[in-house]
C-alpha cells in the first residue's frame, strides 16, 4: 500500500504525482479496488473532531481520484480518526481493497 501525507482542501487543485500514478495504475487494471484509510491526531476529548478531519481527508482523496476518472465504486473510504496504528498520526494510507 501507499502512505501519503494528508491531502488538504486547497491542495486538491494541485498535482499529486503519487495519486496520479495510482489513477494510471487503476486505469490499466479495471479490477483494481482500493481502500483509503484516513487518520487524524487528537485526544480522547477531541475524538469526534479527529474523525471528521479524517473523513474530510478521505473525501479529498476520493474526489481527486474521481477527477482522474477513477469510479467511486472502486474506492472504499475508512475515516478512522484517532485509531492510528503507527506514525505519523495525521496521514492517509491507500491499500488494495479485499474483494
Amino acid at each position: 500500500g501507499q502512505h501519503l501525507q494528508p491531502l488538504l482542501p486547497h491542495h486538491a487543485r494541485q498535482d499529486h504525482p503519487a495519486l496520479d500514478d495510482l489513477a494510471t495504475q487503476m486505469a490499466t487494471d479495471e479490477s483494481m479496488r482500493i481502500e483509503i484509510k484516513c487518520y487524524a491526531s487528537g485526544t480522547a476529548d477531541t475524538e469526534s473532531k479527529a474523525r471528521r478531519k479524517s473523513l474530510q481527508r478521505c473525501i479529498n482523496i476520493r474526489q481527486y481520484l474521481f477527477k482522474k476518472d477513477v469510479r467511486t465504486t472502486r474506492m472504499d473510504v475508512r475515516a478512522l480518526g484517532l485509531k492510528s496504528e503507527g506514525q505519523p498520526a495525521d496521514r492517509v494510507d491507500i491499500v488494495p481493497a479485499n474483494s
